[in-house]
């Protein structure tokens, strides 16, 4: 079993920075492949960046391709989502998942993800 925790959600204005966290607990943490995925009112949750194990190897979404980056501290058992350059169209709840990926591989799916936080809002006012 593994819990994970976002924080660091809040409102700012287009074009501003944001950092989400997500604190994890339970397994060995760096045995997780860690993502971040978002949902606005009315959508369908969407995959915005993964990253493996050891975070040699990161994916995004071509809509934040550029503008986020996600890490992880595997010290902290805490994984990160840097915002730059935030969108109106950037505002949702944002999900922190977790999966058991020992290997270099992780999926960008979410029904590939078996841990899921309760959410953090990020709102950026145009």
């Amino acid at each position: 079993q593994v819990q994970v925790v976002e924080s660091g959600g809040g409102l700012v204005q287009a074009g501003g920075s944001l950092r989400l966290s997500c604190a994890a607990s339970g397994r060995t943490f760096s045995n997780y492949a860690m993502a971040w995925f978002r949902q606005a009112p009315g959508k369908e949750r969407e995959f915005v960046a993964a990253i493996n194990r050891n975070g040699g190897t990161t994916f995004y979404s071509d809509s934040v391709k550029g503008r986020f980056t996600i890490s992880r501290d595997n010290a902290k058992n805490a994984v990160y989502l840097l915002m730059n350059s935030l969108k109106h169209e950037d505002t949702s709840v944002y999900y922190c998942a977790s999966r058991y990926a020992p290997g270099s591989w992780f999926p960008i799916r979410d029904h590939e993800y078996g841990y899921w936080g309760r959410g953090t809002q990020v709102t950026v006012s145009s």
